[in-house]
């Protein structure tokens, strides 16, 4: 079904005018992105509903599709934001059996090797060796 069909000229060209606005505002102190959020979304959904023809409003089932869809959305970034705490837990787990452990670190271009002497905690755990810290993330080889 094609919109410039059953819309008139002067009618098309406000619905663009419409679009164009909406996506200024969505698109508005954002940097550009690959893929949709949840309010995303939730704001197209509401636009579309907004501006569905009253003589042919949206199937019952397609409406159900799409807050199927929201919802699997929503749980997909609750399910990411878990997953990054797990992570963060693990990587900090990680960080602490390194305690007293002889590690290369690399910094920049260089290596640095020692003991580790101290574990910080939190989401970005940092090793002392040789009396300065460096991220856990920086560690490329432990010995025992």
């Amino acid at each position: 079904m094609e919109i410039s069909n059953m819309m008139s000229g002067d009618q098309l060209a406000r619905l663009e005018s419409r679009v164009n606005r909406f996506n200024n505002e969505l698109n508005e102190g954002k940097p550009p992105t690959q893929s949709l959020g949840k309010d995303d979304f939730l704001k197209l959904l509401i636009t579309q509903l907004q501006n569905q023809d009253p003589t042919a409003p949206m199937e019952d089932r397609e409406f159900i599709a799409q807050m199927a869809q929201f919802s699997s959305l929503e749980q997909m970034t609750n399910m990411s934001g878990e997953f990054s705490k797990l992570a963060r837990l693990i990587s900090s787990g990680q960080a602490l059996n390194l305690l007293g452990r002889e590690v290369e670190v690399v910094h920049g271009e260089r290596t640095v090797s020692g003991r580790v002497s101290e574990v910080t905690g939190g989401d970005y755990p940092q090793l002392m060796v040789n009396g300065t810290y460096y991220d856990y993330s920086q560690v490329r080889r432990v010995q025992e």
